[in-house]
């Protein structure tokens, strides 16, 4: 599996409800990258697709 390799870029602005605890730790990672709350949790939703099983059953596709 490749390594996460954060980087800034821009997106378009969204709201998400995240657990407390949770967003503790995405703070605490995105300033140790150098990046903002919101570059950092869109470089891991990016991570997390690129890196998700694809499976016809789960989408539906054949």
């Amino acid at each position: 599996m490749s390594d996460f390799v954060p980087k800034q870029y821009k997106k378009d602005p969204i709201t998400i409800r995240i657990d407390f605890d949770k967003l503790e730790k995405v703070d605490r990672l995105a300033a140790e990258y150098d990046l903002s709350r919101s570059e950092f949790i869109n470089q891991c939703i990016d991570y997390a697709l690129n890196h998700m099983p694809h499976s016809e059953a789960k989408s539906g596709k054949k």
